[in-house]
């Protein structure tokens, strides 16, 4: 049986390797919010489970045992939050605080449950892809809103789900998945954005920009 915080780690190390070709011990310890060191405990006690390697310098990487449970607890979140914002009426900005709470304690009777209801979704609020049942997971290529040159259309993909302000803020300007938007400018020297999006102009920070993933648009 595996802890909370085993579990904990094992979704940090699949959110960076989402978006990062290697988990480092920093890049980990950053996406939990803790000290580098208290990572590498963890990391040795889940490589004894067989759930991950480890290789200086080459970083974390998960066993198929591993990446099955690391699946696993990142199905129960993201359908955990669909299923508040859709079903409950919780606001997208707080969701994942929620769904943090609960994602340890749900069976799998009730993840099915949650999933039939949902009529098995690909995606959270949030638009990150929801792990289906048999651990496969759909990928789209991304790239950050501020990598996005003047000109440029794109589709808002995903955006990061951990600042509820962020989010309060881009609801506003209804920067939500899905939404198309046309790059007008980009100030120099990590200015900001401006864009275009349902006929109107907006600006937006490079911060924020940072947190919203995007494709090309169709």
């Amino acid at each position: 049986m595996l802890t909370a915080a085993m579990e904990d780690y094992l979704k940090a190390i699949f959110l960076v390797l989402e978006q990062e070709q290697r988990a480092t011990t920093s890049a980990i310890a950053k996406r939990l919010e803790i000290a580098p060191a208290s990572v590498t405990a963890m990391i040795k006690k889940l490589s004894r489970l067989n759930l991950i390697t480890y290789e200086p310098y080459q970083g974390v990487r998960f066993t198929d045992v591993g990446e099955k449970a690391a699946l696993e607890i990142v199905r129960h979140h993201r359908l955990l939050e669909l299923y508040l914002s859709e079903a409950l009426g919780v606001p997208w900005e707080r969701v994942h605080e929620e769904a943090e709470k609960l994602e340890h304690v749900i069976s799998e009777d009730l993840e099915d449950r949650m999933a039939r209801v949902l009529d098995d979704p690909s995606v959270d609020p949030h638009g990150a892809p929801i792990p289906a049942r048999d651990g496969t997971i759909r990928r789209v290529q991304a790239r950050p809103l501020s990598a996005v040159g003047p000109g440029e259309t794109v589709t808002v993909l995903e955006v990061d789900d951990r600042d509820p302000e962020l989010l309060k803020y881009l609801g506003r300007l209804e920067l939500y998945p899905g939404a198309v938007v046309r790059v007008k400018t980009g100030e120099p020297f990590e200015g900001p954005l401006v864009l275009h999006l349902n006929r109107r102009e907006i600006t937006l920070g490079r911060r924020a920009a940072d947190g919203i993933r995007v494709t090309v648009a169709a």
